[in-house]
């Protein structure tokens, strides 16, 4: 089993990668292919992008905490802001431009939507093209909020942070009733929960068991089980996915935590394959809606056979995000790096690649 001296020495978690990757392709195919398909739940597996969010970030602040003392609230939005939103505006741009010159601007229902999209309340944006953006309207709203509890107020301890995290997560269930989007947030703050847990030699100690390399195996079978039998269990308890989708967060952290040594599975996700979708996989989750349209306009026979659209689509998705990961995502990180870098002396380098947008639900 891994020490809590390995991990905090660890500066990537490459298996992350195709963790994303999985969740990126659950939500196409959940989607786009149809009954056949209908098992994916594209809609939970989107609990895994809040995951590994509220993981990543929550992270990194720590690190950065340990290196310089405190983190850097500034920083941390310059890097956020050239992270999510370049792609995001050019894949907006991109579907303004198609439907505007489709003459669908305006049924299609975007342009009622764009004050929406173009203030981070998409949630709110209800139907109509780029609807699957509602989470990147969740996500801004916790970078906003999050950092500034955990770091920016004061330098909190270990039972204070993680005593903030429970609570916030306890809050955002009891909110379900009466606030919109309330349980989307709880995945997140569980993945937040978990770095905290992680960092802390105390919280690793009772985390580390779950590092155990037949660990990764056993909680892969239950949240597979979890996936396939999700709607079920809603429907079981009538709670409009409360304990469902709060215990298969869960089982993805402490996958997660599985996934950070090394071991088979943690081989298969960290593969060139894998990573190479897990990268891309934002773009991909924003250019689903494009990628469907050119297919079916494409290949318009597909249209009778859900299994090879989705294949199509996922496909085309790619093509089209490597464009976007290589001449936008990319090169604006970098320029993100380059303000941070100019605003102190000495910048460390992030150790470890920073979050995605939490790729909204299907």
């Amino acid at each position: 089993m891994m020490t809590h001296e390995q991990y905090l020495s660890t500066k990537r978690f490459p298996a992350l990668d195709g963790l994303r990757a999985i969740a990126a392709l659950l939500v196409v195919v959940f989607h786009y292919g149809g009954p056949s398909w209908a098992m994916a739940n594209g809609w939970i597996g989107v609990h895994l992008f809040f995951v590994l969010s509220g993981f990543l970030i929550t992270t990194l602040a720590l690190r950065e905490e340990d290196r310089n003392g405190r983190i850097s609230l500034a920083n941390f939005y310059i890097r956020r802001a050239f992270r999510i939103l370049p792609v995001y505006f050019a894949v907006l741009g991109i579907i303004v431009v198609f439907t505007y010159l489709r003459g669908q601007y305006t049924s299609s229902g975007l342009s009622g939507a764009m004050p929406y999209f173009l203030t981070f309340t998409n949630e709110f944006a209800h139907n109509g093209p780029f609807g699957q953006s509602w989470t990147l309207g969740v996500e801004q709203k916790f970078y906003l909020v999050w950092p500034f509890l955990a770091f920016g107020i004061a330098a909190l301890s270990f039972p204070k942070r993680l005593g903030l995290a429970f609570g916030l997560i306890a809050l955002m269930i009891a909110l379900i009733p009466v606030m919109p989007y309330a349980g989307a947030y709880s995945p997140i703050l569980i993945g937040c929960a978990l770095a905290i847990g992680l960092h802390y030699r105390k919280g690793f100690a009772v985390l580390r068991v779950f590092t155990h390399p037949i660990a990764c195996f056993v909680l892969l079978a239950a949240l597979v089980v979890l996936q396939i039998h999700i709607t079920d269990i809603e429907a079981f308890f009538h709670d409009g996915g409360t304990i469902g989708g709060t215990t298969y967060a869960v089982l993805v952290a402490l996958f997660v935590t599985s996934l950070i040594p090394r071991g088979p599975i943690a081989w298969l996700f960290s593969s060139p394959p894998m990573r190479f979708i897990g990268e891309r996989s934002y773009s991909v989750y924003l250019l689903q809606g494009v990628a469907a349209t050119v297919v079916a306009l494409s290949i318009p026979q597909l249209g009778a056979h859900r299994t090879l659209t989705a294949i199509a689509v996922t496909v085309v998705a790619l093509v089209i995000s490597d464009v976007l990961y290589r001449w936008v995502e990319t090169p604006m990180i970098d320029v993100g790096r380059k303000l941070v870098a100019r605003r102190r002396p000495t910048p460390p380098r992030p150790t470890i690649r920073e979050a995605e947008p939490a790729l909204a639900s299907g």
